[in-house]
């Protein structure tokens, strides 16, 4: 056999194992495509004034959708995801609590405290307050 051919072979036998997962990618995205393409052809489109009235609550909304919210929006709403996530360690502590004993305790006791300390810290900055 030529040395270039023993060379193509060497790398082909390389990608060989890949080949399946990029013909499952291919098909994925064929599938994703035809799909949209699909439902863009057979939708139905006649938007009536209920389909285009306000969102969810019912209100007219109060601004433009290009208009800027107050920076404090943000803040409160890292603030809840930050203490949201926080409090979410506290399951699987509750769940392995007899496992972990008197060590385990004493750790999640500093961690509520380290917490609390962010709680406070955020509250008498004034981050909790709407206004």
């Amino acid at each position: 056999m030529p040395e270039f051919l023993s060379v193509f072979f060497r790398d082909y036998q390389l990608i060989n194992g890949y080949l399946p997962i990029f013909i499952f990618v291919m098909f994925a995205f064929a599938f994703a495509g035809i799909t949209l393409l699909i439902a863009l052809l057979i939708r139905p489109n006649n938007p009536d004034p209920e389909k285009l009235s306000a969102y969810e609550c019912g209100s007219p909304p109060l601004m433009e959708a290009n208009e800027r919210f107050s920076v404090r929006f943000y803040l409160l709403g890292i603030l809840f995801l930050l203490f949201d996530v926080e409090a979410l360690f506290l399951f699987p502590w509750a769940v392995k609590y007899d496992a972990l004993g008197l060590f385990g305790f004493v750790e999640m006791m500093l961690f509520i405290l380290v917490l609390l300390v962010g709680y406070f810290y955020a509250w008498k900055k004034g981050a909790l307050e709407w206004a």
